[in-house]
């Protein structure tokens, strides 16, 4: 499955720990992530990540375009709520596209953990259908 990675940077430092902890499943999957947050991920997991670029210059919608062409199957999108972006529309514009395509998107670590452990466990396989 592709996965897609994106943290805004106050929590930049929670992905990396959540990719560290799930090290295990998400080596098994591909992972795509804004350029900033996948050079991160890889620092510390060792994983391989495509990355796009950074988010403010345009990974977010890289990221998008993906989406809509149905080539994403997961997106995590640690994301700030308190924090008000420049580049907003875009990060507007992935959960929305994730809701028109029906592909589960977790904003917080709470919901990222469920959906990585039933993407261990093979709840996701209704994607490769869908597809």
């Amino acid at each position: 499955m592709n996965i897609g990675l994106v943290a805004h940077d106050s929590k930049k430092k929670l992905m990396q720990n959540f990719c560290i902890a799930y090290r295990g499943i998400l080596s098994k999957h591909m992972l795509y992530a804004t350029g900033t947050t996948g050079r991160l991920i890889e620092e510390v997991t060792n994983l391989n990540v495509h990355k796009y670029l950074a988010g403010h210059l345009g990974g977010e919608q890289q990221l998008g375009s993906q989406i809509e062409h149905n080539e994403i199957d997961l997106v995590i999108f640690l994301r700030d709520p308190l924090t008000q972006k420049s580049h907003e529309p875009d990060i507007v514009n992935i959960m929305r596209t994730c809701d028109m395509h029906n592909i589960p998107l977790a904003t917080n670590l709470a919901t990222a953990e469920l959906l990585i452990k039933s993407l261990e466990r093979g709840d996701l396989e209704w994607r490769e259908m869908y597809k």
